[in-house]
């Protein structure tokens, strides 16, 4: 039938023949389409007839279809299962025509479904309509009961019909590797050694997770997105890419989750996330995300076999005690996993004794001393509905009770049972709840307890409940944030309720300020939420008078100290000292808004909030805000804060106005300037220029609050003194520069300002920041005297970065400009480093957060090499930060220098996969994610940094990320040339034994393209992978000259090409994920990946029309096409949808040319319902394609 189709059909003829075809079988109708056009009509026409003859065999089998609605078939029992229909009792012949029937109907649908080409036809029905070729399934199920029932004779031709349809079903294109490469590979098994390494294929390929949490781990950049979102799209990702078992996916988890936490540098100290922070990863953030996949993966299958995926994930965890080494705890958490274990043990021993309260125990109850990691993980998955406690009787899970010392009892179970809050808050503070209903109890007291409670119900809410509370974390970050929320609505008299709440708010945003807490807050996604709640705060809290000139005691509640702990967290959340230039202008492929911006954040709230008020919410959403509280925030809503806002995007991108229309600003800025000053010579009192005002500006009377001694501060809403501050700081560091004021006055005068208005603190760094970038100020000299003097400790930091530099195989010097023998520093950067080390960052770490952030934007953009000055100083100035100081410092020779990058990413390579020797790979035993990032941060080897943890630490601050891209790129060719002579046979024939096979070498792209792909990630994010698709590989393929692509002989330029498709396409999957993803992933990343690939495609098709010209070789480009191709269809076919129609038939004519017509096809299957009728039209020989089916 097919084949008369193709002889008479003409182009002028489709849309008649579409229409004749639907008027006679009326497919509109039945199968719910408004409009046919000719593919459709033709697959549904082939959909119809299978249909068809499937019924007539269940109408002979006595099952009459009673449905009005063709697609409702019911189908009725007409017959006695038992014995003959009673149609054909006693009538022998009609039981014989019966069964003759049946088989010819049988015979006719299963050679209808052998032919590859209504194959095809049957497959577009499955892709674009599935809910059609269900039915068909629903019929070909109910054949089969039929069958097994013996009602239906046993046929074998049913065994083929259900291969077909199998077949139909099936829609992965295997890429033929053998035929791709083209080479001839040994067929000998390789070596033991070899094997050892890769024999498995995808244990390493798993690496992407090992790196994103790591770089979750970086307490300096804050994250727009919830991890639990990012992980579950990666999970996703990786489970295609790597062809796993769920399982696989979750066992890989797991150990990446183990693996982070046995890193932890617990020896460490520093203002950096610790070991909780690691914890919270492994025993929160992995089982959210796995909750999510094990609940989409529910609902794809409509509550049938719901077991199925949480057997996968038992058999997940069962297998860890395999990896006995990762599950010893740290220190630090052995205490929580002795009591996960007992808590099992103790299940059990009541069950034993039959006990009804399964999970008390008395006081007298003894202890256990063996808990580990692995008792943690489960807990943590009980506790989130995804295993229950029969995990209490895996094997060897429950370790025996011990006579020991007593178990104490919970001030948690205290509060419950009615004893007073007041009394436990100090215990409570150091204790994390267990459950859901004490925080609840915990939080009644914070909405309706006395002052004295609300406090109290504060800070043990910010407590070891939020930092270690992994087990209901979710839980308790939802419950502060609501409650911090609580203040949000600005009616008209609203000032007093936010003073008469001022202690509750001061411990709430105290709580939520230290190192830990603003890195859960971040790793949980809820930056921009948290960003709109201080707005409120800082806008009312800045616009209130203080009740006194004294200073501001950050520890006491105070209008002063409220608004800056407000209005120092909200500026953590961003870079607030970076111009909004650098983010919307790229250079060098850097990511457009790479750095968090408050519109940026306002806009991802708003967007959020949006789509939490659609049907489609994300399922992974953790913070669930009431209502009334979704309306959009804009800056605009807080005039003060805008105000503030514009002067400091001012006053980064250019110097101060020379002309400034605000007295009053200037009346307050000589009057801080004559407190701050107030040891000058009464003759040599600095001022703000008089010129810079009008004539009668000065003359006026000072502002309301402003007072006449000057030994007194001004009792001003913290707006008006922040307003100010820039016009004090340019007189006094124009003073200092020309010796006016010295070097002790302007430190003791910057920190008398700082103790007054702490939040003076961000005017100062976000100005001095400003100040280096414009190169304008003389470098002075750290002599001890004027300046503190760094000449003791400078010479061992020194040594100590070029140690932790060579130990991650980077050798260069990091005083690459001649120093003097004094050491010296421009003048803002001596400034702010001089009044950094006179503030106890140790006791306020949001300080440390502000002036962090300047110390490194000053380092990093100033020509002088100042980074190891600034961490000799620091390091005599808070000693046990030694190390901490150290391994910062040693990221600061990647800031400037792409020789100590190219060192770096080279090393990063051979640590993972070992080294490359006269261009062949040098296997190590032991290689992998262990190499890459290290084990473990001890003592004994506290300085020893992998270079992937470093690379992870310093990639941001590359730059030029166009380069890191070419330079990734190059070396994995030299990696895919290596693997080439690797698998060459064209060697002696005593070396030829040792050639590795195929397999092993599709598995090693495989691990370089994984590790290549989650570099690029991390270093460029989103706009550096659009740059690699639209313009770095491109150009790479495109470029000509000695050392271009495919120049390195005829199997080099095979792997040259398949290596660099795997790279395109994993670094594209690892942003955008393989598939649909949740509208807050899609609206950051996903969003852009239809333009991005369809201009990739549309490049490809244009240079196999030969539009373009190559300058790489011809057989690289053909293995680069055919692997990327072949890659899109196999693993990323949701890609393929969003491209445009054109696009794919340009490049299925140029797969056509190529004699890859099945690989065409496949192509053009995966185009969606716009790809139907080119593919029914080349099939039908009407585009005279010749595709080989």
């Amino acid at each position: 039938m097919v084949q008369r189709l193709q002889s008479v059909i003409t182009a002028p003829f489709m849309l008649r023949l579409a229409k004749s075809i639907d008027d006679a079988m009326q497919l509109a109708n039945r199968y719910g389409c408004q409009h046919l056009d000719f593919g459709h009509a033709v697959i549904l026409f082939v959909l119809s007839l299978v249909e068809m003859l499937i019924d007539c065999i269940l109408d002979d089998c006595g099952l009459l279809n009673i449905s009005t609605h063709e697609h409702g078939n019911i189908y009725t029992k007409n017959m006695d299962f038992g014995g003959k229909g009673p149609h054909d009792r006693g009538d022998e012949h009609r039981e014989h025509l019966r069964r003759k029937n049946i088989l010819m109907s049988i015979e006719v649908v299963e050679k209808a479904t052998a032919n590859k080409i209504a194959q095809v036809f049957l497959r577009l029905v499955y892709l674009n309509t599935p809910e059609n070729f269900n039915y068909l399934l629903r019929k070909l199920q109910l054949i089969g009961a039929l069958e097994s029932k013996n009602v239906l004779p046993a046929y074998n031709l049913l065994d083929s019909l259900t291969m077909n349809i199998q077949n139909v079903i099936s829609t992965r294109y295997q890429l033929d590797r053998s035929r791709l490469l083209g080479v001839l590979l040994s067929t000998q098994p390789c070596s033991s050694s070899v094997f050892s390494i890769f024999g498995a294929g995808k244990g390493s390929c798993w690496v992407p997770f090992d790196m994103f949490m790591e770089n979750a781990m970086d307490g300096r950049h804050l994250h727009a997105i919830s991890s639990v979102e990012f992980l579950t799209e990666l999970s996703k990702t990786l489970q295609v890419l790597n062809r796993a078992t769920w399982q696989e996916t979750f066992q890989a988890l797991w150990i990446s989750g183990l693996r982070l936490v046995q890193r932890g540098p617990e020896a460490l100290e520093g203002p950096f996330p610790h070991l909780y922070s690691r914890l919270c990863m492994l025993l929160a953030i992995i089982p959210l995300s796995v909750a999510t996949i094990v609940k989409e993966e529910v609902d794809k299958l409509d509550g049938g076999m719901v077991s199925a995926i949480k057997e996968e994930l038992v058999s997940s965890l069962q297998i860890l005690v395999q990896f006995s080494g990762l599950l010893s705890p740290p220190p630090a958490t052995v205490h929580f996993a002795n009591t996960a274990a007992r808590k099992a043990a103790i299940v059990l021993s009541n069950l034993k004794s039959g006990n009804e309260n399964l999970y008390g125990y008395s006081k007298d109850s003894s202890a256990i001393k063996a808990g580990n990691m692995l008792h943690l993980i489960v807990e943590a998955c009980i506790a989130r509905n995804l295993i229950d406690t029969s995990a209490y009787f895996w094997p060897g899970y429950v370790v025996p009770l011990e006579a020991s010392s007593q178990a104490q009892e919970s001030p948690w179970s205290s509060l419950t049972e009615g004893s007073p809050l007041v009394e436990l808050k100090d215990a409570l503070m150091v204790t994390p709840a267990s459950s859901v209903a004490e925080l609840e109890k915990l939080y009644s007291f914070a909405v309706s307890g006395s002052e004295e409670e609300k406090l109290a119900a504060s800070k043990v809410l910010c407590g070891a409940s939020l930092l270690r509370g992994w087990n209901i974390q979710e839980h308790v970050v939802q419950i502060v944030l609501k409650l911090l929320s609580s203040f949000l609505p600005l009616d008209s008299g609203s000032d007093g309720r936010y003073v008469q709440h001022m202690p509750m708010l001061h411990a709430l945003i105290s709580g939520i300020s230290s190192v830990d807490a603003v890195h859960i807050l971040s790793m949980y996604g809820l930056v921009p939420e948290v960003a709109a709640m201080l707005m409120p705060l800082c806008e009312i809290f800045g616009s209130l008078p203080p009740s006194d000139h004294r200073s501001c005691n950050f520890e006491k509640a105070s209008v002063y100290s409220v608004f800056s702990s407000a209005f120092l967290s909200l500026l953590r959340l961003w870079k607030f000292h970076r111009p909004p230039i650098e983010n919307a202008l790229s250079r060098h492929g850097v990511f457009v808004r790479s750095e968090l911006s408050l519109d940026f954040l306002l806009l991802l709230r708003n967007s959020r909030s949006a789509l939490k008020n659609l049907s489609n919410v994300s399922k992974s959403s953790i913070f669930q805000l009431d209502p009334s509280l979704q309306k959009p925030v804009y800056i605009d809503s807080f005039p003060k804060l805008r105000a503030w806002y514009f002067q400091n995007q001012a006053c980064i991108a250019s110097t101060l106005s020379t002309v400034y229309n605000r007295p009053n600003v200037l009346h307050v800025a000589n009057n801080i300037l004559k407190i701050i000053c107030h040891k000058v010579p009464k003759d040599g009192i600095l001022s703000v220029n008089p010129q810079s005002t009008s004539n009668s500006s000065m003359g006026s009377s000072p502002p309301p609050g402003v007072p006449e001694d000057m030994c007194q501060w001004p009792t001003l809403p913290a707006w008006d003194v922040l307003e100010a501050i820039p016009f004090v700081l340019e007189a006094v560091l124009t003073a200092c520069a020309h010796g006016r004021l010295s070097s002790r006055d302007l430190i003791t005068g910057l920190r008398d300002l700082a103790d007054f208005l702490p939040a003076s603190l961000a005017a100062i760094v976000s100005y001095f920041s400003a100040e280096i970038t414009r190169g304008i100020w003389k470098p002075v000299m750290l002599n001890g005297t004027d300046w503190p003097s760094p000449a003791a400790t400078l010479p061992v930091v020194e040594s100590e970065i070029n140690e932790v530099l060579a130990k991650a195989g980077v050798n260069i010097n990091i005083s690459s400009r001649p120093r003097s023998v004094m050491p010296m520093l421009p003048l803002p950067i001596a400034a702010l480093i001089s009044l950094s080390i006179t503030v106890k960052m140790e006791e306020f770490s949001h300080l440390h957060g502000i002036i962090g952030q300047g110390i490194e934007i000053c380092a990093t953009s100033s020509s002088w090499p100042s980074m190891q000055i600034i961490g000799a100083l620091w390091s005599q100035k808070v000693r046990r930060w030694h190390d901490f100081i150290i391994l910062a410092c040693s990221q600061s020779p990647f800031t400037r220098d792409n020789t100590a990058v190219s060192q770096l990413i080279r090393s990063c390579f051979t640590s993972f996969l070992g080294p490359l020797v006269d261009g062949r790979s040098c296997y190590v035993a032991n290689r992998g994610v262990a190499d890459l990032l290290g084990k473990t941060l001890d003592e004994r080897a506290r300085l020893v940094v992998a270079p992937g943890f470093l690379y992870m630490r310093s990639c941001r601050l590359f730059p030029d990320n166009n380069f890191v891209c070419e330079e990734i790129l190059k070396v994995v060719i030299e990696r895919a040339r290596a693997l080439a002579n690797d698998c060459s046979s064209e060697r002696p024939g005593h070396l030829r034994s040792d050639c590795m096979p195929l397999s092993a070498a599709s598995s090693l792209v495989e691990q370089i393209s994984s590790l290549a792909a989650t570099m690029l990630c991390h270093a460029g994010g989103l706009n550096l992978i659009r740059l690699l698709y639209e313009h770095i590989l491109p150009t790479l393929l495109l470029s000509a000259g000695e050392d271009k692509l495919g120049s390195a002989g005829h199997v080099c330029s095979l792997f040259e090409g398949y290596a660099l498709a795997y790279v395109l396409l994993w670094s594209g999957a690892s942003i955008w994920g393989v598939g649909e993803t949740s509208p807050a992933y899609a609206s950051i990343y996903t969003s852009k990946r239809q333009r991005i690939v369809d201009r990739h495609l549309e490049f490809m098709a244009k240079v196999m029309e030969g539009n373009i010209v190559l300058g790489c070789g011809e057989t690289t480009w053909r293995s680069y096409v055919l692997c990327f191709v072949g890659l899109l269809v196999d693993f990323v076919p949701a890609w393929i949808l969003e491209v445009k129609l054109e696009t794919l038939q340009k490049l299925a004519s140029g797969l056509r040319k190529w004699h890859k017509g099945d690989l065409a096809l496949s192509l053009l299957e995966r185009g969606g319902n716009k790809a139907v009728t080119s593919v029914v039209e080349s099939l039908l020989g009407y585009a005279g394609a010749q595709f080989s089916v």
